[in-house]
């Protein structure tokens, strides 16, 4: 209980945290916030960690001076790249044995199902719409593996995905996270950022539900 306070305090106050992890540890900052934003994106065990936020909070430092913009855009996106193909070898090497098995101790079945879903409605384009929906965005590649996706198809939507995500999330940071409004309601601005891009995301899962529910006479 104590540790999911912790995290809860975490992703509340991450505009706190990252300030300290920058005035304390400096350039390796840069390395912490890769290996947060690889480990999201390319392990199915890690879907809790912080995406969006901590890109959006990321940019407001770059903003004030404390972080390089380019930087943070090529070493963010490279992890989330990074991420995505390593789980989508997993996926392609193990994931049929654990899809088949009762109970996935280190997966929630309701993710992957829902992340299976969102493929079956979207196909490849998964890969990119996926970026921008937590959860979904971690078991997205994964699912991909496991459909045996055509690997250049992916790398396309990978490298194209992971390009977007993060320049839009960066970019929302570095303009607006140092507005006096957002500044003063900044946890707000996380979770209202977490929840607009998941709704699309959650519509059409949704959707793609309807779709398969027999018709009844």
């Amino acid at each position: 209980m104590e540790y999911i306070k912790l995290f809860i305090d975490f992703m509340l106050h991450l505009d706190v945290y990252l300030n300290m992890v920058i005035q304390n540890y400096g350039l390796w900052t840069y390395a912490l916030l890769f290996i947060i934003l690889f480990c999201e994106t390319g392990l199915v065990v890690a879907p809790f960690l912080p995406g969006d936020s901590l890109i959006f909070a990321a940019g407001t430092f770059a903003a004030l001076g404390a972080l390089n913009p380019i930087v943070l855009f090529g070493l963010l996106s490279a992890a989330s790249i990074l991420g995505d193909t390593v789980n989508y070898g997993i996926g392609r090497a193990l994931g049929s044995q654990l899809y088949q098995r009762e109970k996935m101790w280190f997966i929630k079945r309701e993710h992957l199902e829902r992340t299976q879903a969102f493929y079956n409605n979207h196909g490849g384009k998964t890969i990119v719409l996926a970026r921008f929906i937590p959860i979904v965005r971690t078991f997205a590649p994964f699912v991909a593996g496991i459909g045996n996706m055509k690997y250049l198809y992916f790398v396309a939507y990978n490298v194209f995905g992971g390009l977007l995500w993060v320049g839009t999330f960066l970019s929302l940071g570095y303009f607006f996270g140092n507005l006096t409004f957002v500044k003063d309601n900044f946890s707000l601005a996380l979770l209202a950022i977490v929840f607009i891009s998941a709704l699309p995301g959650l519509l059409g899962i949704k959707q793609g539900k309807n779709k398969a529910k027999p018709e009844t006479i």
